[in-house]
């Protein structure tokens, strides 16, 4: 198995336990934990895959993608009680869940030869939006949008190690893509770290312009 499948497997895995987490969160059906589960995992590198013309899609090309979902899906489902904190492991597990579909994503592009803004995008994509897809569902407020927070930051800085580093090699590339991600984003979680955030001012004259 290469990298960038490993990487694959790795990503479905634990965004479909992030995926069902939240489902349990929404006290759904296992069918329900199964969808969102799904969903979570594929989002994002469905999207990529679609926008780069990849074919086939690479779920449909490799059904046991849903297969490793689905497992991840009932596990949660039978488990997820015996949690202390369910939003506490969701964004941990999401986080490290970024770290790998960030790579997953930038692998994906370079194979395919494409240049470095569209593997900068194309990382970010595959690491942000079935996170986002999963959260919208649900009724949840995005990880995505929280304020202030590292998460599309961390993933657009895990890409540009990535094309930085792509002259060592790709597996060095992704790899470095990974620890940079997660760094960022475990920081933002465990530390605190922040961007500053917009704070509106009200016009001078009184009127909204």
């Amino acid at each position: 198995m290469t990298l960038l499948s490993a990487l694959d497997y790795a990503s479905v895995a634990v965004f479909a336990l992030t995926g069902a987490l939240v489902a349990s969160r929404a006290q759904l059906d296992i069918v329900g934990f199964i969808f969102i589960a799904c969903l979570t995992a594929v989002g994002g590198g469905t999207l990529r895959d679609v926008l780069i013309n990849r074919e086939p899609v690479f779920w449909v090309g490799n059904p046991a993608i849903l297969a490793v979902a689905s497992a991840a899906a009932i596990l949660v489902f039978f488990a997820a009680h015996r949690l202390e904190s369910r939003f506490r492991a969701l964004l941990w597990l999401d986080a490290c869940a970024l770290a790998i579909a960030v790579p997953a994503g930038v692998g994906v592009a370079m194979g395919a030869g494409l240049g470095w803004p569209v593997v900068l995008v194309m990382g970010m994509i595959t690491g942000c939006m079935g996170g986002l897809m999963r959260d919208v569902v649900c009724n949840e407020v995005p990880l995505v949008l929280r304020q202030g927070e590292l998460y599309v930051t961390a993933a657009f800085a895990g890409a540009a190690a990535a094309v930085l580093l792509a002259g060592l090699g790709r597996d060095v590339a992704l790899l470095a893509c990974a620890g940079v991600t997660f760094t960022l984003r475990a920081g933002s979680l465990g530390f605190g770290w922040r961007l500053p955030v917009y704070h509106p001012r009200p016009p001078r004259d009184g009127l909204n312009r």
